[in-house]
This record gives C-alpha cells, sequence and structure tokens, in this order.
C-alpha cells in the first residue's frame, strides 16, 4: 500500500439524470415547455357551457357558425404572433415542444350525444396539468374538447417513455346529466351558480394553479367539486389542495384571476378578487391596472382578464403582450423584467401566454412557501 487514497476519477462519477418532466410551481427557470397551435381551430358548436362562460355578444355566433372554422385572417394573424412568443422563448434558452396537427371540422358522436366538430389545440394549460413528474389529463366539461388530448399523445407518450408518470383522469360521459340547461346566471354577489352538476367529476387543468405543496384551484363553469376532490385525491398528501372563492359566476381558468408570479408575490385581477386569502397575507400583491384592449378588437372566447394570463420564465423575467403597456410598467415597479411579445390576435381566441404554454420541465424542487 502506497498510504495515499487513490482520488475518485471524475469520469466514473454520474452525473444525476435531468428528469424528462419537473415542475412544482408557476416561477422556477423554465427549461422545456410546449405551445399550442392554431391550426385548424374551429368555432365551438352552441352548448350550455358556453352559455354559462362566453361573452354574452358572441353567442350569435356560436349558435350559427359553431363547427365551422374561425375565419383564415384572424387565425393567421394569431399563428404570426404564436410564432415569434416561440423564437422569444427559444432565444431565452427554453426547448419548446408542440403538440401534433389533427382535424378538428369532424364530427363525432358517443352514445350519449353527438358534437359537430372539436376545437382547436391551442391551449395546453387546459387539458393536462405537470405537477412534479405526474402529466395528468383533465376531464373536461366541453364535448367540443372530448378529444383535444389526442393532440399531445405523441408527446404525452415519449415523456413516460422517459420516465414521467402518466395519470388521465376518468374519461367522462358528459351525457345530459351532468349539465343544468335551465342555467341562468347570477349576480356576481351571490352564491356561485354552476352550469355542471356533480355527476361525475369534471375539470380543466387551468383551473389549478402550483405554489409547491399548495395547490389552489376554484370551482367555475368547467370544474366541479367532483373534479376538484378527484385531484386531491389523485396527489396525495404530499400535497394540499385550497379552493378559493372570487366574484366570477363566469368563472373559467384560475390564470385569468389569481397569479402567484414568484415566492412572495401575487397578481390579480381586483374585479374578481375582493379578498386575498390568508395564506397570502405575508405577500405583496399586485392589482392588475385597467385593460388597454380596446372594445373593438374581437374577444370570443375570454374577457380582457386575459392580460394577466402571463407567463414566468424565473422568479424575474415575465413574457407580457407588447401592446399593453399599463401591466408592463405595473410589473416593471413590482420588481420584474417584462419580456415583450405581440399576442392580441392570439387572445381573440381565448387565453394568452400562460394558457398557450404548459411548463414541462422547471429548474427547481418541491417546497413550502407557507
Amino acid at each position: 500500500m502506497t498510504g495515499v487514497m487513490e482520488q475518485e476519477n471524475p469520469a466514473k462519477v454520474q452525473e444525476k439524470p435531468i428528469p424528462a418532466i419537473n415542475s412544482f410551481n408557476e416561477w422556477d427557470p423554465l427549461e422545456e415547455v410546449i405551445v399550442g397551435r392554431l391550426d385548424g381551430a374551429v368555432i365551438p358548436p352552441w352548448h350550455v357551457t358556453l352559455k354559462a362562460s362566453m361573452p354574452q355578444r358572441y353567442w350569435d355566433l356560436f349558435r350559427t357558425y359553431g363547427g365551422q372554422p374561425f375565419p383564415k385572417e384572424e387565425i393567421e394573424a394569431g399563428q404570426k404572433e404564436l410564432t415569434e412568443f416561440i423564437h422569444i422563448l427559444e432565444a431565452e434558452g427554453v426547448t419548446v415542444r408542440r403538440p401534433d396537427a389533427i382535424n378538428y371540422t369532424q364530427p363525432y358522436s358517443t352514445p350519449d350525444w353527438q358534437s359537430a366538430s372539436g376545437l382547436y389545440g391551442a391551449m395546453p394549460r387546459d387539458v393536462m396539468m405537470i405537477i412534479g413528474d405526474k402529466i395528468i389529463e383533465a376531464a373536461m366539461p366541453w364535448r367540443s374538447r372530448y378529444f383535444e388530448i389526442h393532440a399531445y399523445r405523441s408527446l404525452i407518450k415519449e415523456y413516460f417513455h422517459a420516465g414521467a408518470q402518466w395519470i388521465p383522469a376518468p374519461k367522462p360521459q358528459l351525457s345530459d346529466e351532468l349539465y343544468h340547461y335551465q342555467y341562468e346566471e347570477a349576480d356576481k354577489n351571490e352564491p356561485f351558480n354552476s352550469c355542471l352538476s356533480e355527476f361525475e367529476p369534471v375539470f380543466d387543468a387551468a383551473e389549478f394553479t402550483k405554489c409547491g405543496r399548495d395547490i389552489f384551484v376554484q370551482q367555475s363553469q368547467v370544474t366541479n367539486q367532483f373534479g376538484i376532490e378527484w385531484v386531491r385525491r389523485c396527489l396525495g398528501d404530499e400535497y394540499k389542495v385550497h379552493e378559493l372563492k372570487f366574484k366570477d359566476q363566469s368563472a373559467m381558468h384560475i390564470d385569468a384571476t389569481f397569479v402567484p408570479l414568484a415566492p412572495g408575490k401575487l397578481l390579480i385581477h381586483p374585479d374578481k378578487v375582493d379578498k386575498v386569502p390568508a395564506m397570502f397575507k405575508s405577500w405583496d400583491v399586485l392589482k392588475a391596472p385597467e385593460s388597454c384592449i380596446p372594445d373593438s378588437h374581437p374577444l370570443y372566447m375570454c374577457s380582457k382578464g386575459v392580460r394577466v394570463n402571463v407567463l414566468m420564465l424565473d422568479e424575474e423575467r415575465v413574457v407580457v403582450e407588447k401592446q399593453d403597456e399599463p401591466m408592463i410598467r405595473a410589473l416593471k415597479d413590482f420588481g420584474f423584467k417584462p419580456i415583450l411579445c405581440n399576442f392580441r390576435h392570439f387572445n381573440t381566441f381565448g387565453g394568452s401566454f400562460h394558457c398557450a404554454t404548459l411548463d414541462v420541465r422547471r429548474k427547481g424542487t418541491l417546497q413550502s412557501y407557507f
């Protein structure tokens, strides 16, 4: 023996493999993301779920043209902005993945109902959520979105083979028992009035927002109590699912109302959030400024609250609509570094940067922030 310990060969030390799926919050450094596509977007057929959640001035559009493609020029304008968005993400060091292009114009049916068409593949945030290494497929209540997940199945299978957990929610029947067809909107100061019954668990994944071990959700016109409880039991004791209540009778997707931006910093829609939950009493709260979207701009499937639907690339960088100068100034004053991107034509289809993406991998670990 030489009396000198042989040093371990660095070449023999194996680095820990990069997980295929890893996302615990909305702000850890973003490494990989799915960005939706507008190819073949179709106007959704009329249904009570649209009456409960879509702007009333477009109801006649859905009644008359449901099942037909959105205007070509509007799709092309939105696609152009998606291309700009992708270039920005890639320039910031983010890997971008896309869903498959599928035909949404085809009608389909089950033994209980039929739909004149699908919708689109524009909003991956709606159809599935990623929590840790889990991919959870949503059980969405819109019949026009029944097969939307098919556009993402190639990616899901790839991630599964790379080690991710794949958990589809129970495929809903979406029979008439799920819907209150006599639904009428209640006053915003009254208890929430849903167009959905508790016949079976249904939820859109965009109804849940992540803060480490704490997950926040609202009951909405696309998410019932049964769906919330299914997600709660699916996640188990490692996470706590908190239900929040807001003043919004047409509620659809929490990321247009209540947006955790970074540890200790929260963005809210002031018209809907009249009282910040007690858990956030130590957080700084930014009330979104008045929207600058002109009344003449078509927003077929959302309200002007879409302005709070920003995407965090890390605890400082945030992607913001280029024309939304009040929001840009507010976020700068709040300590963030806005990255500007044209996206108003994409807003027409019902979402913004957060809706149009699904964070696949963020560089971080599971923590508690409360």
